[in-house]
């Protein structure tokens, strides 16, 4: 069997440190890299020469990084758009359009953001020729700015917190398209907007993949499916990666082979593929990155693939780092760079034993996601604190249809181009192998224990790390013989499939959870054995879901929604997510329109139609009496738009429990605070969900006079707004009310024992 060569794996190792260095260290590592080479030369003659040539490589690799990160990092800092930057100038720019504009939710309404490379800047009295990427965050006027066009601007220039930027411009007013982008831009809009029109008639799941899938054009792709996708292992189908670049070069090699096309002439097809790709998906840091790391894959396909992938990944990563040392830092360059050095180095192996007992197309096919999938475990378990139990059979299962998916997707784009109607024939046959993948996706993240909930810290992540080390060298030794193969698959399904017993949790006798969902709000009432209602569902799908999981919910007769603030609103699709759920209730101000629009698409999809929460009707649901307490008759339902006035208008509710009084208070404000304690003097409660996530502004001797055992505060860790604020939180715990945090605890349950009120924190 071929071995791989492992020099150039240690020169990208070299560059990745070097990069590393001199970001984190600076001159002084390059000074000591110095010191090295000259130890080098001492000792040359005692070793090897080709050991010697080898180390010598490496230092002179690691300096070469360094100081190209180096002097890029000064470059940003000092030149002119940075130093304009560092002083929040206003500026007027000339530049170039480097991706497709893009809205973006932001807190006071949406946003749209681009990439401009400058040309030209001038600000503070002088004009500068320059080559600077930026940022650019505009209003809706950017929204038709095509790709590829030459604009100018007018802003104020902020700094960036990515290295690759320069800047941030927060554009004033419309840009001025100066020159229309040129006709190989105009080509690739045209492409990309045939194959989003060729699956127009498809339904939403399948006109959002289909363009995913050929060139990583992921908008409108709902949220839920998303976190469905993520947490099965198939997040790379989503965007550009070396998967896409793979299918479609390699289809055209497919092609240029049948029409006899040998030696240079594949070569030109194969290069010509790969311009096209990048011109097709966008040249943005991203897809260059996939569309070098898909190259070094086809490399490793073909004959002496082990050695030759090894070594096209080393240069790959060196050449990479030494255009663009930012790639260092950056996740999904490491995660690429893990993906192909999975497939080069272990997956042969696997392969081979694999094959000893199963056909060899079968044992390549389980060994190539497989190695794929295990070299990248410990930084996908670094990112979102998971890892996926099916992320292997899923991408066994989607396989099949991902490259006929890919293929008609393209084709279906091309051909609609000339015979519109035969594009949406081919369309159609994309979005039925969509749809597969879509149920693959679905089902799987289903599943009990489809993820396994993983610490991010340095010993959970060098537990997980030393685990993957094991499975890779002993992988081979297990699956070449069909009993301990078959062994080790039929385990993993079994824990798969059957979900564990969570010792502790849900406590006994609980009444109330708030979830842990970061910053947000998602309280849960026990309504009876499998029963809850749910009061806001926060910011994120997934861990809604997770916690309803946790606590055996499978019945949902009343969800209420205080406000349409994302982090109430935005997880609602995981709280329908395979549950029955009797009604959606809401408050009555309809702001922002973004979350309206949220809740009526997420409600509707599951036949329910959202409708106001009834002002002071006490009603008995399960074991919960409920009575919402705000906002009042003839409160305002149309809003400025912004949100702004959203957390005033929402619902509070009183609500009971085995006795246990709970006040649910949502965002409001202090006025709505004082207004309650008008209406309703002398109200006491057992336990005060504290508004606002905790926020400075309450009113304090409202909080005070309800006279609260216990105050949960719903929060994020590490939030930018400064939540939960002192001057809320110590008062309540000097009036002897028991305050605890979801970003310290975890999810937080309030538990009833023979009577006597008490608490119970996931976190411990």
């Amino acid at each position: 069997m071929d071995r791989p060569d492992l020099r150039m794996l240690a020169l990208a190792g070299a560059a990745w440190a070097g990069a590393g260095l001199g970001r984190w260290v600076g001159w002084w590592a390059l000074v000591a890299v110095v010191a090295g080479l000259a130890v080098v030369a001492v000792v040359r003659r005692r070793v090897a020469a080709a050991t010697s040539r080898t180390v010598a490589g490496v230092l002179l690799v690691l300096a070469a990084a360094g100081t190209v990160t180096v002097l890029r990092l000064d470059q940003v800092d000092r030149g002119p758009v940075g130093v304009l930057a560092a002083d929040g100038a206003v500026v007027q720019v000339v530049g170039t359009v480097r991706s497709d504009p893009r809205t973006v939710s932001a807190r006071y309404g949406d946003l749209v953001v681009t990439r401009l490379e400058l040309r030209r800047v001038t600000g503070r009295g002088s004009s500068y020729a320059t080559a600077a990427p930026v940022v650019v965050i505009g209003d809706a006027d950017w929204l038709d700015v095509p790709l590829g066009a030459r604009v100018g601007a007018t802003g104020r220039l902020g700094p960036a917190d990515d290295d690759d930027l320069a800047a941030v411009l927060s554009a004033r007013g419309p840009p001025e398209v100066l020159a229309a982008p040129d006709v190989w831009w105009r080509g690739a809009a045209a492409v990309r907007a045939s194959i989003r029109s060729s699956v127009a008639h498809r339904p939403a799941d399948q006109r959002a993949l289909v363009p995913a899938l050929v060139d990583g054009d992921d908008a409108g792709l709902d949220e839920a499916l998303s976190d469905d996708f993520r947490t099965t292992g198939l997040t790379h189908l989503l965007a550009v990666s070396g998967t896409n670049l793979t299918l479609v070069v390699g289809f055209l090699l497919v092609l240029a082979r049948w029409a006899g096309l040998r030696g240079r002439a594949l070569l030109g097809v194969g290069a010509l593929g790969i311009v096209g790709f990048v011109l097709l998906a966008r040249t943005e840091p991203s897809v260059l990155r996939a569309a070098v790391m898909g190259s070094v894959a086809l490399l490793a396909m073909g004959a002496d693939g082990r050695r030759r992938g090894a070594r096209a990944l080393g240069v790959a990563v060196v050449v990479l780092l030494l255009v663009q040392p930012s790639l260092a830092v950056q996740p999904g360059f490491a995660l690429s760079v893990l993906a192909t050095a999975g497939i080069v180095l272990l997956a042969p192996g696997w392969r081979d034993a694999l094959a000893r007992w199963l056909p060899r197309w079968v044992a390549e096919a389980i060994a190539v996601p497989a190695a794929a999938q295990l070299a990248c475990t410990p930084v996908v378990a670094g990112l979102s604190g998971q890892v996926s139990l099916v992320a292997v059979a899923a991408n066994l299962a989607a396989a099949p249809a991902v490259g006929p998916a890919t293929v008609l997707g393209l084709c279906g784009g091309l051909v609609g181009l000339v015979l519109p109607f035969a594009g949406r024939v081919l369309g159609t046959l994309a979005g039925w192998c969509v749809a597969w993948i879509v149920a693959v996706a679905t089902r799987g993240a289903a599943l009990p224990t489809a993820a396994l909930d993983w610490g991010t810290g340095v010993l959970a992540l060098a537990v997980l790390t030393v685990v993957v080390v094991a499975i890779a060298l002993v992988g081979p030794f297990l699956l070449r013989r069909p009993v301990t193969g078959v062994g080790c698959c039929l385990l993993l399904v079994l824990v798969v499939t059957v979900r564990p017993p969570s010792p502790g949790w849900p406590p006994s006798g609980w009444v109330l959870v708030a979830c842990d969902v970061g910053q947000g709000d998602a309280l849960v009432l026990n309504a009876g054995p499998g029963s809850a209602v749910v009061v806001d569902s926060g910011p994120d799908p997934v861990a809604v879901d997770r916690c309803l999981d946790r606590l055996g919910v499978d019945e949902v007769p009343l969800v209420v929604l205080t406000h349409f603030h994302a982090d109430h609103v935005d997880g609602l699709s995981g709280v329908l997510d395979g549950r029955r759920v009797g009604a959606v209730e809401t408050t009555v101000l309809l702001d922002p329109p973004g979350g309206v629009r949220e809740v009526a698409a997420a409600a509707g999809s599951a036949g329910l139609v959202p409708r106001p929460a009834p002002y002071g009707e006490t009603r008995q649901v399960g074991d919960v009496t409920l009575q919402a307490l705000w906002p009042p008759p003839g409160s305002p339902t149309d809003g400025p738009g912004d949100g702004s006035t959203a957390n005033e208008a929402s619902v509070v509710l009183l609500a009971e429990v085995h006795g246990v009084r709970i006040l649910l208070t949502g965002d409001v404000e202090p006025e709505g605070q004082a207004a309650l304690a008008q209406v309703l003097p002398g109200l006491t409660v057992d336990v005060l969900k504290v508004p606002h996530h905790g926020s400075r502004y309450q009113d304090e001797p409202w909080l005070l006079s309800l006279r609260a055992r216990v105050a949960l505060v719903s929060v994020g860790a590490d939030n930018d707004y400064g939540h939960p604020a002192d001057s809320t939180l110590d008062p309540l715990v000097d009036a002897g009310t028991r305050v605890l945090r979801t970003d310290e605890d975890g999810d937080l349950a309030v538990v009833v024992d023979d009577g006597d009120l008490g608490t119970v924190a996931a976190g411990g």
